[in-house]
């Protein structure tokens, strides 16, 4: 059986997303790291992990985001989602999540806590479902949605992709 997007939005009981698409936090460790074994970028303590769904379909983006951990990537089903990072030096790298791995695209990856990413579908009428893993776990007070003008000021080589995936 063939399944689309809204299958799975009502599957798992999906809600939007404040940077775009759809997603359903799936695990959240109980156990707390502390604050004083946290780096300082961190005001309190945090769960180990985190780990939502996260579906995008047709012409969502995830917008340009940041947070302070380590977020893993995990493709799931629909097709390939193609995931802007711009690292804290300024280099953009589109990494693509997705099934096809004699084509590039791969079933994981690892976007660095503090660079910039977004996301969309590979292809515009289609969905993808991928699964993002968090550590330390994530909190929405380490959210940061970016403004397209500051953040197109701060990498201007990249100001074309910044403005088409920002919602701000």
């Amino acid at each position: 059986m063939k399944y689309d997007a809204q299958y799975f939005v009502g599957k798992f009981q999906m809600q939007l997303h404040p940077e775009g698409g759809w997603f359903k936090e799936t695990y959240r460790s109980d156990e707390i790291i502390l604050k004083e074994h946290l780096p300082n970028r961190f005001s309190d303590g945090r769960s180990f992990c985190t780990a939502i769904y996260f579906l995008l379909e047709g012409k969502q983006f995830s917008s340009f985001h940041r947070i302070k951990s380590d977020e893993m990537w995990h493709f799931y089903a629909g097709d390939a989602l193609d995931v802007f990072v711009i690292d804290e030096e300024g280099k953009l790298e589109v990494i693509k999540i997705g099934s096809d791995l004699e084509n590039g695209e791969k079933f994981q990856h690892v976007v660095k806590a503090g660079c910039w990413f977004a996301s969309q579908p590979a292809k515009e009428h289609s969905f993808s479902l991928v699964g993002c893993t968090v550590a330390p776990g994530f909190d929405f007070e380490d959210f940061e949605l970016a403004k397209a003008n500051v953040l197109a000021k701060e990498f201007p080589q990249h100001k074309t992709i910044i403005r088409k995936l920002c919602k701000q």
